[in-house]
């Protein structure tokens, strides 16, 4: 059997929140207690399996790939072996900065690569390399204070861009932006931001009321075409949706009754949903709402895996509302009032104990690379942790495809 690999990936965004890039996240094994000591099989693993059997591009949407090389890859050559314009070249903190590295970077940028130091802490002993450096990452969970001003300093060279990895709230980007860092890593555009006194406007309660209409369990088809149709810029752009080549109907769908009639009750209301979450989020980074629908995806995908198949629906709106907090900035058991989601649901997604929970725990491990974690919790759940690649994958490409048709 081949050695399996698990991949998952972290964005990395401008100062507008674009996402410019990914880094990758990930251990290989054959055997369901993998030991994560072993860094330079795991990049092997990745650059062999994901690679070349998944696809790089289609793993992080044709933007680059931030992924670490320990000193031994370094040596071997191994980065020269994917395009440059593919990756960023992410050498880890341990890896010592003496002549044998710097000759190693310098036959890197001869061939066009771009070279990132990860977790850098200054030391005297990195200037004969800064001149070869791009990027520069720094860790702000370790990094506090005036020493995130003061790095940038010490480094003095207006070619190397900063980046600021494992940024959990806003107001951490924000300084980070004020102080001159280019790039932006870690959760803090999934966190909501509440003000105390703020109540939602009229236009997030329309369409939490959408949600609401269409996350009932016994729908009424009448009734639902009706609440769109009322919509009338939403029933377009979910007519357009319809009518995109992924469906490949033959002739245009022109009403949202044809459409519930073609597509059925689950197809109409999934992707209605999908919609109305994007309405929902206005000008939140598009990078929310794809971590939403790939936690929504990957929840139903799983379903049948642990033995809840029954449950899928109700787990792909567990994932889907798992941000939606983010996406109103009001507090979620607040905005959960206007959902009439199951009581596990609910549960779940406030951080009870339950099944649910489990499986949404599971989720929110594997996208941030906690693999310790995402073993324990495949384990409680009875889960093959081997068959949980091709899903997230599966389900990373279903929510960018929906991010690019809407």
């Amino acid at each position: 059997m081949g050695v399996k690999t698990f991949v998952a990936r972290q964005p990395i965004f401008n100062k507008a929140q674009t996402v410019v890039g990914y880094e990758l996240l990930f251990r290989s094994g054959d055997t369901e207690n993998y030991d994560a000591s072993d860094a330079d099989d795991a990049t092997i693993s990745v650059i062999s399996g994901a690679f070349l059997s998944i696809g790089l591009d289609q793993l992080t949407g044709k933007k680059p790939a931030f992924i670490n090389f320990t000193k031994n890859l370094l040596r071997d050559d191994i980065a020269l072996r994917l395009p440059k314009r593919s990756i960023v070249v992410e050498i880890l903190e341990d890896v010592e900065p003496d002549e044998g590295l710097v000759e190693v970077c310098k036959k890197l940028k001869s061939f066009g690569y771009v070279i990132a130091l990860d977790d850098f802490v200054f030391r005297p002993e990195f200037k004969p390399l800064l001149p070869l450096i791009d990027i520069i990452k720094v860790d702000f969970l370790i990094t506090r204070g005036s020493k995130r001003k003061t790095v940038i300093d010490q480094v003095a060279s207006p070619k190397v861009r900063f980046l600021a990895e494992k940024v959990e709230t806003l107001a951490d980007f924000k300084q980070a932006v004020k102080l001159g860092y280019t790039y932006f890593q870690g959760y803090f555009f999934s966190k909501p931001v509440v003000v105390s006194g703020v109540t939602l406007s009229s236009a997030k309660v329309h369409y939490l009321r959408l949600l609401n209409e269409m996350s009932q369990p016994d729908l009424d088809f009448g009734r639902l075409e009706t609440i769109i149709q009322h919509d009338v810029a939403f029933s377009f752009k979910l007519l357009k949706y319809i009518n995109s080549a992924a469906w490949g109907f033959r002739q245009p769908i022109h009403s949202i009754k044809q459409a519930l009639v073609l597509l059925g009750e689950r197809e109409v209301v999934q992707w209605a949903s999908l919609l109305t979450m994007r309405e929902l989020g206005g000008n939140k980074p598009d990078e929310l709402i794809a971590l939403s629908v790939t936690r929504a995806k990957l929840g139903e995908l799983l379903a049948p895996k642990v033995g809840i198949a029954a449950r899928a629906a109700d787990i792909f709106f567990m994932g889907l509302f798992s941000l939606i907090d983010s996406l109103v900035d009001r507090p979620l058991a607040e905005v959960l009032r206007y959902l009439p989601l199951a009581s596990d649901v609910k549960g779940a997604l406030l951080g009870e104990d339950n099944l649910l929970g489990t499986i949404l725990r599971l989720i929110l491990a594997y996208e941030k690379g906690e693999w310790n974690d995402f073993a324990i919790l495949a384990q409680r759940l009875q889960l093959s942790e081997a068959e949980v690649p091709a899903v997230y994958f599966q389900a990373l490409l279903w929510a960018d495809e929906f991010i690019v048709r809407i």
